[in-house]
């Protein structure tokens, strides 16, 4: 039955370790902690209305209008307290909530892109690629940390007033239940007392068998969620392709597809939900009224008054409720045990890289003394296992024009990639200098929350003189683009020659000592390409200036060409 709690326990443990520890922990602590005092209090009113409901109900009995009037005012100023005590503890564990979920998702965020997780474990590069890692770090943190409060919380207090609850069911129940089976006489004594587990850990043992495919469903939920949200996203991102290449069919045709999965996840979950309801909702209905029932026979014996009466039903109703912790949160703990599973792969798949194996990592990465770039013996080759072209031996001396030549697909890019420090795949040397690197990308992608943002990344914006972002990106052609304002509004319907642009200003920008163009003017006319290179050579005279490109630039002087053309077929890896 619970042959997957010491997992669960173990993920949720590691999770909770990254969650509560680090700088300044005390202060979640110390809200924690203040938190399940309130908590507690909570637990002492729930004592002082057991005693509440036999001196209310005795004075109902005994035709008492004072003592119960006076009952009245108790009842409204202890629910007075408990009311004020739980806004203060929610209010309270929100801001602790908020406090814990900024932390483990900073823990997600360094783990994620620190180490370059986030390229290596995509789908075709990994062994264990992780799906949706967008989801996990923005919804599960938050999922865990407010399952984790909650239960916990809960948990603890539930235990406390447990011990309280038992003690007064204990002292309540002193008389026995006689009755006669086949002609044997059968007395229970404190039958109230022995009743209360053995009907809750029956009903536990029936939500548990009903309940258990909810797990599995959630984590699919999650999933095809997030395939869809992903879609859409996608839609937002490629709006102006999917316009122009008259696609709207084939994206709705590859939605319906995403929702299709959601909406049949969806229906086996309302399946499985329905099956654990048919017991767990008749159960949180009745488990209130029950012990007034269970009650009954000591009541008709004159073994107790009618407050006496309502109070061991109320005493055992508190005893019930809390020992029924488990059955009320069931379906939550099937989705905190869902949402352990995939933080906590996402963590592990972050600590413990795994490449896809059929390709080895054998390149060896060494610095250069004297500043230049070496490349000997190099060898690349795909993630799948499919060797590339050989690359011929090269020194590359700083502040030099560096072309790389080449038909498509045999590897250029995938040398920028691994001189840049990224592609792992392959054997061979490289020595490379000590500078700062900046790579421009074949596609021209956009960086960064808006046109500035764009133009300085990586660079936060705030650290260089505004006045000079501005000059460059007009000397670009862009300064029309200030005026739609930052965000996405600024970026917005970008040209493939505009993104060209932005992507030299992040050159110009960030001045790097060595700078890989990738077809980084390819979209640009003859005359533009001449004007800006000349200028971008200006800019940065020092740099050096390594280049991917199938129409080589006439503006630039260039020092050394490489070029990586056919070799033997392709070849499977041994």
């Amino acid at each position: 039955m619970f042959a997957g709690l010491k997992p669960t326990l173990a993920r949720a443990s590691r999770l909770a370790r990254l969650t509560a520890t680090g700088p300044d922990a005390w202060r979640g602590f110390a809200l924690y902690a203040v938190v399940l005092g309130l908590n507690f209090v909570g637990v002492w009113v729930a004592i002082q209305l057991i005693a509440w409901n036999k001196a209310f109900y005795d004075a109902l009995e005994q035709m008492n209008a004072a003592a119960a009037l006076r009952q009245v005012g108790v009842f409204f100023a202890l629910i007075a307290l408990s009311a004020g005590s739980w806004l203060l503890a929610d209010w309270l564990r929100k801001k602790l909530l908020i406090l814990w979920r900024a932390r483990l998702t900073g823990r997600a965020l360094d783990l994620w892109i620190g180490n370059r997780a986030y390229w290596l474990m995509r789908p075709g590069y990994s062994a264990a690629p992780v799906e949706n890692p967008d989801q996990r770090v923005a919804e599960d943190c938050r999922l865990f940390v407010d399952r984790l409060l909650e239960f916990t919380l809960d948990l603890i207090s539930e235990l406390v007033s447990l011990v309280s609850f038992v003690a007064i069911l204990w002292a309540l129940s002193g008389f026995a239940l006689s009755f006669t089976v086949f002609g044997i006489g059968i007395e229970i004594p404190r039958y109230m007392f022995w009743l209360a587990p053995v009907y809750v850990a029956a009903s536990t043992v029936i939500t548990h068998l009903l309940g258990r495919p909810l797990k599995g469903h959630y984590f699919t939920r999650e999933r095809a969620e997030a395939d869809f949200r992903h879609a859409l996203i996608q839609l937002r991102d490629r709006a102006d392709m999917v316009a122009q290449s008259g696609g709207e069919a084939a994206e709705r045709r590859r939605l319906d597809s995403r929702f299709a999965a959601v909406a049949a996840n969806w229906h086996r979950l309302i399946r499985a939900e329905l099956v654990q309801g048919l017991f767990g909702r008749p159960y949180m209905q009745t488990v209130l009224r029950m012990p007034t029932f269970f009650a009954l026979p000591a009541y008709f014996a004159a073994a107790i008054t009618l407050g006496g009466l309502m109070q061991l039903a109320s005493a055992f109703s508190n005893v019930t409720t809390t020992l029924s912790w488990f059955i009320f949160s069931y379906r939550k703990l099937a989705e905190f045990v869902a949402v352990c599973e995939r933080l906590d792969g996402l963590m592990q798949a972050t600590t413990t890289l795994s490449p896809l194996p059929a390709a080895p990592r054998n390149i060896r990465r060494d610095v250069a003394e004297d500043g230049a770039l070496r490349l000997s013996a190099l060898r690349l080759a795909t993630p799948e296992g499919r060797w590339l072209d050989v690359v011929p031996d090269r020194v590359i001396r700083p502040g030099r024009v560096f072309l790389i030549t080449g038909a498509s697909g045999q590897g250029k890019t995938t040398l920028l990639a691994a001189i840049a420090g990224l592609w792992p795949w392959g054997e061979g040397r490289i020595v490379r200098p000590a500078g700062r690197f900046l790579f421009l990308p074949a596609g021209a992608p956009v960086l960064g929350d808006g046109l500035m943002a764009a133009a300085c990344h990586p660079l936060d914006p705030a650290t260089l003189d505004t006045s000079r972002i501005i000059a460059v990106l007009s000397r670009l052609g862009l300064s029309h683009r200030l005026a739609s304002g930052e965000g996405e509004t600024g970026l917005a319907g970008l040209s493939m020659g505009e993104r060209q642009r932005l992507g030299l200003a992040r050159a110009v920008l960030n001045a790097p000592d060595w700078l890989l163009m990738d077809e980084a003017t390819s979209a640009l006319d003859l005359a533009a390409e001449a004007d800006l290179l000349s200028w971008l050579r200006a800019e940065l005279p020092d740099t050096t200036l390594v280049l991917v490109a199938h129409r080589i630039p006439s503006v630039l002087k260039t020092d050394d060409t490489l070029h990586i053309g056919p070799t033997d077929p392709e070849r499977k890896l041994a």
